[in-house]
């Protein structure tokens, strides 16, 4: 048994420290040690899927994977597992290692490798961590090194621009985080020490501390809005679009917007409970800041020449449907606000792998110079193809069965004006991708790229760039068209409704 406890409490410890120490060792791997850097990456990644999948069984089977480390006394670092820190630690893994893939290929020539590829493991360390935090403690700490670790992925190229997107991003993250910092002190002065407990662990407060409550929730939210991009907390993701094409994939689908995303989910159904939180009315603020999030988001990336700006306003708006299924009381609403956790990572990751490829491989960085890439670049295209539908919600894509559950959530909670918002949403979604897809299938393309690269190889670009994408394009399918299967994200997410609601 003693062996057993020790397995368990090692666990969740083990597999942040399967990307830390690799990123630590890479820091100090020289420039033209190609080869070794590349297995460092690869191993930690693979290592760290194992770990992972052993976690996933091991929780739906009901076991307790904790590990627990005393930094001063009241106050302990936890790293703990349950339904909802799995599904968001399985999608960073799996995630993490197609963009491990992708980004060896994308940066082959590039100078400073070492440098990036240790920010980025780090990175990719610090989401495990917010992934897997028992407490808001743990959370704070993690979510504190995500914004420093990411940094000088943002700055990677250093170029004026590159200079300045990162310095906008740090300038909204650490103010991000300061907010969030008090009202975790705030909260922490009311309650001590605050763990993650599903139905939340505020309920029991006194009504003459309520006041203090809304108020701590609304410090909490404007921290975590920062990264998950609620408007007008959002101006630093379009500027941070001057990253290479793996950052940028880092960036909305598996760690910064969707850490923040995230630590919302955590604060409404695991501090406050969802209960308590819409009697106090915080789930209509919540409500409000997603729905014009929603909107905005749709309406600026219509605007957008630039592709990767595009999707990154794509982004404002497709994240915030998480934060709109928190905000609706209701276990169906949870349940598509939860997948589109998963969802809209692998479709948003498919998306800026398709935009990499085009830039990296013909020197494509526009809307307006997309015609006919399609027939240069048909397997990239089709992925970018799969993705941008998802996007709008067409079945049987995975972005379907997200906004399937928001509206069911939405009409079972009596919240009518939701399928506006969702209507809304959709038909801006179209009028900003079904251009793209047209330009890039139905036009005649250009005598001349603006920067073309040619490829050795059977296929349109090479196999490290062209790969992830189609891998994730058809996770995209996978998961609408068997979301019922077992394990299935939609399925997880079920699974969690049910254990937040005490179903």
């Amino acid at each position: 048994m003693s062996q057993l406890l020790t397995w368990t409490a090692l666990l969740p410890g083990a597999i942040v420290l399967s990307s830390l120490l690799p990123g630590a060792l890479i820091f100090v791997v020289k420039e033209e040690s190609h080869i070794l850097r590349s297995v460092l990456n690869m191993t930690g990644a693979v290592i760290k899927l194992v770990l992972v999948a052993v976690l996933i069984w091991g929780v739906f089977l009901g076991g307790v994977f904790e590990t627990r480390v005393t930094i001063a006394p009241g106050l302990d670092l936890v790293l703990h597992a349950d339904a909802l820190s799995v599904l968001f630690v399985t999608l960073s893994t799996v995630l993490w290692l197609v963009t491990t893939i992708y980004a060896i290929g994308y940066l082959e020539h590039s100078p400073n490798r070492s440098r990036f590829f240790g920010f980025f493991s780090l990175c990719v360390s610090a989401t495990v961590g917010i992934a897997l935090a028992g407490n808001l403690l743990t959370f704070v700490i993690f979510y504190e090194i995500l914004t420093l670790a990411t940094y000088p992925l943002v700055a990677h190229r250093g170029t004026p621009d590159a200079t300045r997107g990162a310095k906008i991003y740090l300038a909204y993250t650490m103010g991000g985080g300061v907010a969030l910092l008090i009202g975790a002190v705030w909260l922490r002065s009311l309650t001590g020490p605050v763990d993650f407990v599903e139905g939340g662990v505020l309920s029991g407060m006194p009504s003459s501390l309520h006041p203090q409550l809304i108020g701590i929730f609304l410090f909490l939210l404007l921290g975590l809005g920062v990264k998950a991009a609620l408007v007008p907390l959002h101006g630093w993701l379009p500027q941070s679009m001057v990253a290479p094409a793996p950052v940028s994939s880092l960036l909305h689908a598996v760690a910064v917007v969707k850490a923040g995303a995230f630590g919302i989910v955590r604060v409404v159904y695991d501090v406050y409970g969802v209960e308590f939180a819409s009697q106090l009315g915080l789930l209509t603020i919540l409500g409000v800041f997603a729905s014009i999030t929603i909107v905005y988001g749709s309406v600026m990336a219509l605007t957008q020449d630039g592709l990767k700006k595009r999707l990154a306003y794509s982004t404002v708006s497709q994240v915030s449907y998480i934060a709109l299924g928190a905000s609706i009381l209701g276990p169906v609403a949870t349940i598509g606000g939860v997948v589109h956790l998963v969802h809209q990572g692998i479709m948003k990751i498919t998306l800026f792998f398709c935009a990499g490829n085009y830039a990296e491989t013909l020197g494509v960085h526009k809307v307006s110079e997309m015609d006919g890439v399609g027939r240069r670049m048909p397997w990239t295209t089709l992925a970018f193809t799969v993705g941008a539908l998802g996007m709008i919600g067409i079945p049987p894509i995975a972005g379907f069965v997200s906004k399937w559950y928001l509206g069911l959530g939405a009409v079972e909670a009596g919240e009518h004006w939701v399928l506006l918002v969702l209507a809304a949403s959709t038909l801006l979604n179209a009028a900003y991708f079904l251009p793209i897809l047209y330009k890039a299938w139905f036009r005649a393309p250009p005598d001349t790229w603006p920067k073309e690269h040619v490829f050795e190889g059977r296929f349109e670009t090479m196999g490290a760039l062209l790969w992830p994408p189609v891998i994730t394009a058809a996770l995209c399918l996978i998961a609408g068209l068997l979301a019922a299967a077992p394990f299935s994200p939609l399925e997880w997410a079920t699974l969690i409704a049910r254990r937040e609601y005490g179903l």
